[in-house]
């Protein structure tokens, strides 16, 4: 009887040859039946749960998608064996809510979030090819950016791949349980720096994609003062606001050693510092901080002179004078 050995597991890198036609699955590079074969974005339990399907989605040129035409060509195979599960358990712990969003395994939100914050940007570049095609010019993409995209896809193929990522996590993930409206839906993402934050039910979640925990450290002081609280959602908007605003100041691309092993691909993450002697985060500006605040704060109304009335304090719902937390009970504004 024949002993077939398996092929070892193929890392697929869509950004060698540029694949981001809808001929080829976006996970494993695998060619598809036709070009029909696409999912959504936009998870569609989550679309009809908050009723997004055709919602607004703002595109990075300024142009207005909504939020079902926003898919990806993926392989039903891929998406049955792979993807389906995941959004199964993940839509499931989302319904009961934030204890059971905390039981789940932190990789497994990464790819959700991770899958998700992916396939915008698969429809951004097909965006930019095609506008950039119908002016006659080739597609161009800054070397930083392909270099981050193409890490998040890589880290993405932990789904369908034997991959060991070697005593490291390629994110830093922050959950909070937050005193949101029933109703409530609230995302946000940030492009460049693959950051993520999202609030629904009765919790908020922050994702930084492509920082290996360096944002995680960063703001470990903050956190050790608010972890094991339940915040307003002010008080949420504003822990996101400082994570935005520093996963911005971070330096660094991430560089990874991939080691095929047997069946098995290891992924060992090189040391943040490199050879440079700089720190890995940019200075914290109040100022500019105050801007992201504005944004984040933008359903209370509260404007950037307010914010930063005292330049070297700005206004904070998470801590009073002293430093020291604000319980949710006490904050007086609307959720």
């Amino acid at each position: 009887m024949p002993i077939f050995a398996r092929m070892p597991a193929q890392i697929y890198s869509p950004f060698q040859k540029f694949n981001f036609g809808n001929r080829y699955c976006f996970l494993t590079g695998e060619r598809l039946q036709s070009e029909e074969e696409r999912i959504q974005v936009f998870p569609q339990w989550l679309m009809s749960r908050y009723g997004l399907e055709d919602q607004p989605f703002k595109m990075l040129d300024e142009s207005m998608a909504t939020y079902k035409d926003l898919k990806i060509p993926c392989a039903a195979q891929v998406n049955e064996q792979w993807l389906e599960p995941l959004e199964a358990e993940i839509a499931q712990a989302f319904d009961a809510g934030y204890e059971a969003v905390k039981q789940l395994d932190e990789l497994k939100l990464f790819q959700w979030a991770g899958k998700l914050l992916y396939g915008i940007v698969f429809n951004e570049i097909q965006a930019g090819i095609k506008q950039q095609h119908a002016q006659g010019e080739g597609f161009n993409m800054s070397e930083a950016m392909k270099h981050k995209f193409s890490q998040l896809h890589l880290m993405l193929q932990t789904i369908n791949l034997p991959i060991q990522l070697e005593d490291f996590k390629p994110y830093s993930l922050f959950l909070f349980k937050v005193a949101n409206r029933e109703d409530e839906f609230s995302y946000r993402d940030e492009i460049n720096t693959l950051t993520f934050s999202l609030r629904v039910k009765d919790f908020g979640l922050i994702i930084c994609l492509q920082d290996n925990g360096a944002n995680q450290v960063y703001h470990r002081e903050v956190l050790e003062k608010i972890e094991g609280n339940t915040l307003h959602p002010i008080q949420f908007e504003e822990f996101s606001g400082r994570v935005f605003y520093s996963a911005y100041l971070f330096n660094r691309l991430p560089e990874y050693n991939v080691m095929p092993v047997g069946d098995d691909i290891y992924i060992e993450a090189m040391p943040l510092r490199g050879m440079s002697g700089k720190p890995l985060f940019d200075e914290w500006t109040e100022k500019t901080y105050g801007q992201v605040l504005e944004n984040f704060w933008k359903p209370w109304g509260f404007l950037l002179f307010e914010i930063i009335k005292d330049p070297e304090n700005p206004m904070s719902f998470l801590f009073d004078r002293d430093g020291k937390f604000i319980s949710e009970s006490a904050i007086e504004l609307p959720r």
